[in-house]
């Protein structure tokens, strides 16, 4: 008697509880046997009830039978980058990067519908796992009648870049097919290498990497000096941005826009000295100084706690016919708050009207920053208010201060509510956040779908993320579930805070004695299980 054939649903739900459902469909002879053509302009209809999430929207239609359905691309409608791209996302889920048959395979199915904006989108959402995005890259690269552009070269350099794999970020710009040079290689490309080299703390080579530019038929022009000199002082290295711009003032001119560049770093940096030192020398030169330059020194005043300097800078410009913008006042306000002159913030704040200087986002945020310490929150509530009148949408940075104050779950979710209903959506700093605040209350439902939501929108969990809960766990004793997460962040890449490496070694001796991280049975998992619906892991009991 032969075996009972099992019906649609059932094996689909069979693929989706397993780690490898597209290798799984394959061997059962669900895909694979449909052509390409006859799956993209397959019509839709409903999918059944009862069928697992994670197949609703893949699985569609008429043709080509898995009982009464078939795996298809369903209607033109629906045939969009965004679609498609979701759809990779999903099996990227249950696939490793590592094995790249497996990988392959899995993505088989898409070979026909990727272009460059599908490419563009996957490696967005993956640009805290760029071991996978890297692997994705790779196999699109392999397609018949596909070659990366300009914008998936550029992203996937700056997702190995962020990720301080600087070396492989090297390597993949070296191996851009000569042909492809011209078409590909681009300003933004070399101000993504600049940066990243400068945030890898490699200055030499980002210097090189400037220069390199005329090899590709690129000008050494102003321009890019400025983005080199701005790339070097992000990241604090303005000893050697300042003595590289007087080095080439032959080649580049010492225009105001420079000046601003060098006198910025050195305020970032903290040094006022060196900030006074290149503001006198600014003078000297004779070069106008703008409303940056001004606004730059006001705020390294500030910095330096020298509060009534920079209001009597801020008022001289008035009486010089030179209206300070937003950024300036909002400046002052941000730093008369700090010194908990808030009054006198507030004094300010009601002149800007009066003086043509519209309040932006900033400057609510700014306000509502602090009132929030203080807990005033009928004023803050207030200000929200006027945002909103006033059609200046607070944005997450000002739903963030006010998510801080909150004691509760309950009202979470009541100014989450709101924050949807202005039409503000969380970036990964909000889902973070939120997630510390629940983790923080022993709040597990609101926890696991934290972490289900930065999954879905492609804005974690990062490094942050897993730092979040290792930390929180270790908090409530949970040493099993916050190692296993400890291990699961370094398996993607991601590198472990100091504190956290730290805690790690503490858990450790507490659990296992002198047990290393590769010896301790806690990395072996047994003691713990994965939810595939959370992704969380929690004790077996």
């Amino acid at each position: 008697m032969p075996p009972p054939r099992l019906g649609s649903a059932a094996i689909l739900a069979a693929a989706c509880r397993t780690s490898k459902p597209v290798s799984l469909l394959r061997s059962l002879g669900v895909l694979g046997s449909c052509p390409p053509d006859v799956r993209h302009n397959a019509s839709e209809v409903p999918a059944p009830a009862g069928l697992p999430q994670c197949f609703r929207k893949g699985v569609l239609p008429r043709g080509n039978v898995l009982g009464s359905l078939r795996f298809c691309h369903a209607s033109a409608s629906e045939s969009s980058s965004e679609v498609h791209a979701d759809q990779i996302l999903r099996i990227l889920k249950f696939t490793s990067g590592n094995d790249k048959a497996d990988f392959g395979n899995a993505l088989r199915q898409f070979a026909a519908k990727t272009d460059e904006d599908v490419v563009l989108k996957v490696l967005q959402k993956q640009r805290s796992n760029w071991q996978v995005a890297l692997a994705f890259f790779k196999w699109a690269a392999g397609l018949p009648g596909y070659v990366h552009g300009s914008r998936a070269y550029t992203e996937m350099l700056d997702i190995l870049g962020r990720m301080k794999k600087v070396r492989l970020m090297r390597q993949l710009f070296d191996e851009i097919p000569e042909e492809r040079q011209g078409a590909v290689v681009t300003n933004r490309m070399f101000a993504v290498l600049l940066n990243r080299y400068a945030g890898a703390h490699k200055v030499q080579e980002a210097i090189d990497v400037f220069y390199l530019r005329k090899d590709y038929g690129f000008e050494l022009d102003l321009v890019g000096f400025q983005i080199l000199l701005m790339s070097l002082c992000r990241y604090k290295h303005v000893e050697e941005a300042e003595a590289l711009f007087r080095e080439k003032k032959g080649e580049f001119p010492h225009v105001t826009k420079s000046w601003n560049i060098i006198l910025n770093g050195w305020c970032v940096k903290g040094s006022f000295r060196d900030a006074h030192r290149i503001w006198n020398d600014i003078i000297a030169s004779k070069v106008e100084r703008d409303l940056f330059t001004y606004g730059t020194f006001i705020n390294a005043l500030t910095k330096d706690g020298r509060i009534s300097a920079a209001v009597k800078l801020f008022n001289s410009m008035w009486e010089k016919g030179i209206n300070p913008d937003v950024a300036i006042c909002n400046c002052i306000i941000d730093q008369l708050c700090f010194k908990k002159r808030i009054p006198e913030a507030l004094e300010i704040f009601g002149e800007m009207n009066d003086r043509r200087c519209q309040a932006d986002v900033a400057t609510y945020n700014t306000l509502i920053k602090y009132l929030c310490k203080i807990k005033r929150m009928e004023k803050v509530y207030e200000l929200l208010d006027e945002m909103e009148a006033k059609g200046c949408p607070p944005n997450t940075r000002t739903y963030s201060y006010i998510l801080k104050t909150t004691e509760k779950p309950k009202d979470v979710i009541a100014l989450t509510q709101r924050m949807e209903q202005s039409g503000c959506k969380w970036d990964s700093d909000t889902y973070n956040l939120v997630l510390n605040l629940y983790i923080s209350w022993k709040y597990e439902k609101g926890v696991q779908q934290v972490w289900d939501e930065m999954e879905r929108s492609g804005s974690g969990p990062d490094q942050r993320s897993f730092t979040i809960m290792v930390h929180g766990l270790h908090s409530q004793g949970k040493l099993d579930e916050a190692l296993q997460y400890y291990t699961t962040m370094k398996s993607r890449g991601m590198i472990p805070e100091p504190r956290t490496k730290i805690l790690v070694k503490a858990m450790y001796m507490k659990k296992d004695g002198a047990a290393t991280e590769d010896e301790s049975p806690s990395m072996t998992g047994k003691n713990l299980k994965l939810d595939p619906r959370s992704r969380l892991f929690h004790d077996r009991k």
